[in-house]
């Protein structure tokens, strides 16, 4: 069934204290009633990064800002945690472990409304950790600073918000060009979105999403790949690679998921 919500995908250190383009959307796209939830199970810090984002959004004008911790596989069956998922419009997930969200999530009675907010057409929100679960494969670990090498990037499931891609974060910022081209290169079908800090995509149910925010998103499209050496490297070799194709894209610019084509959206 094709999802009717909207996703929010921030690549980390959103600003909070200023124009706060990013979160911004929350309000733009909140009635007056709505509720925005904080989930905070990717930090083992919640009190202090739930009231961090409680007092953002209040600033920029959400009148309904719940904290939700679930620290636990019990707290994610629990029927009054899963009731206030099922109440709000927005969920946002902070960042931190993104290991911590799929264990403690994943098959449960919260991942289950998740999901289901987000295909009856709510709002997820997620930075860092919470941008890389959003995907149905998730990076959870890699070189920064290195070229792609083989056998160098550990992945897992994600929470399958967002099919058919490979989200990374912090991306120019920890300079990850090399371990998202390696998962690209093993799969090309797949498409990898890398997101800078202070940046985000908002995915659309028409299935094209927008840049928004201070940098840049890279886009590596494996599809016209002509040939690499990933299946015949011994372990830690150097990744040859050759017909990716590479966007760039920062605020004013889209990606149309169907064509996989660069959009440029006019200005408003």
């Amino acid at each position: 069934m094709k999802n009717k919500g909207c996703l929010i995908i921030i690549g980390g250190a959103e600003d909070k204290k200023g124009d706060s383009v990013i979160l911004k959307q929350a309000p733009e796209m909140l009635m007056e009633n709505d509720i925005l939830t904080v989930l905070t199970t990717a930090t083992e810090q919640p009190r202090e990064t739930g009231q961090d984002y409680h007092e953002a959004f209040t600033r920029l004008g959400v009148e309904n800002v719940r904290i939700l911790n679930i620290n636990t596989r019990d707290d994610a069956d629990n029927e009054d945690n899963c009731r206030l998922i099922d109440n709000s419009r927005c969920i946002f997930m902070t960042g931190g472990d993104q290991l911590r969200i799929t264990s403690i999530l994943g098959g449960t009675r919260a991942y289950k409304a998740i999901k289901e907010l987000y295909r009856s057409g709510g709002i997820i929100m997620g930075t860092s950790a919470g941008a890389s679960v959003m995907s149905s494969t998730m990076i959870v670990q890699g070189n920064d600073n290195e070229p792609a090498r083989k056998c160098t990037l550990k992945m897992a499931p994600g929470l399958g918000l967002f099919e058919g891609v490979i989200i990374d974060q912090h991306f120019d910022q920890r300079g990850r060009f090399g371990r998202l081209l390696c998962g690209v290169a093993e799969n090309p079908d797949i498409l990898g979105i890398g997101i800078d800090e202070d940046t985000a995509i908002k995915l659309r149910p028409d299935m094209h999403f927008e840049i928004i925010g201070s940098n840049s998103v890279t886009v590596i499209d494996g599809k016209t790949i002509q040939s690499s050496n990933v299946s015949e490297l011994n372990p830690n070799e150097i990744l040859a690679i050759m017909g990716v194709t590479v966007h760039v894209l920062p605020q004013g610019y889209g990606f149309n998921l169907e064509n996989r084509k660069v959009m440029r959206l006019k200005d408003e």
